[in-house]
């Protein structure tokens, strides 16, 4: 079982619905977890209650933000073997940035991978296929969009590969 810090945003009805019903046909985590931002990645050695604590006081202070998206991207993944189509926001970045590294600046420190760039963002598609997922990104791109939404709390969860499961929640201030 593993740790992870989520941040689930608000997202409009029509935004939402998009968003599912394209990673329905193409993301295998989508029965799995909700569109989210993923602060905190995997970390098996801690107990919920030590990781809680420490998420809460990283967090103590940080504002809740907006963030609107208006693009998609290829990512490949750090084991090399699934190529991801993410949303990432062009507003709201620096702020996902922040809180990220807000909450690796305490007790995760060691957790903190410094061999890939973290790079806010929803994923949508995934798939063994580069030139697969830059079909689905032309496909979100080559109309303008945008998904406007809103960062107000940050969900800890555990994982075991076929669930996501809250066990804690830290909300955000709403400035």
């Amino acid at each position: 079982m593993y740790l992870l810090a989520l941040a689930y945003p608000t997202l409009s009805a029509l935004d939402y619905k998009r968003i599912q019903a394209f990673r329905a046909q193409h993301d295998r985590y989508y029965s799995i977890v909700e569109p989210h931002f993923t602060l905190v990645f995997a970390v098996s050695d801690w107990k919920e209650d030590a990781f809680s604590a420490e998420i809460k006081n990283q967090l103590r202070g940080f504002q809740a933000f907006d963030f609107c998206i208006r693009c998609a991207v290829l990512n490949r993944d750090a084991s090399g073997d699934l190529y991801h189509v993410f949303l990432t926001p062009d507003e709201g970045y620096s702020q996902i940035v922040k809180l990220h590294d807000r909450l690796y600046a305490g007790k995760l420190l060691p957790h903190r991978r410094l061999d890939i760039d973290f790079i806010p963002h929803i994923g949508i598609a995934n798939s063994a296929d580069p030139r697969q997922c830059l079909e689905w990104i032309e496909s979100w791109n080559r109309e303008e969009f945008e998904i406007r939404g809103r960062v107000t709390e940050v969900d800890m969860v555990r994982y075991d590969s076929k669930t996501v499961q809250t066990f804690g929640r830290m909300p955000l201030i709403d400035g």
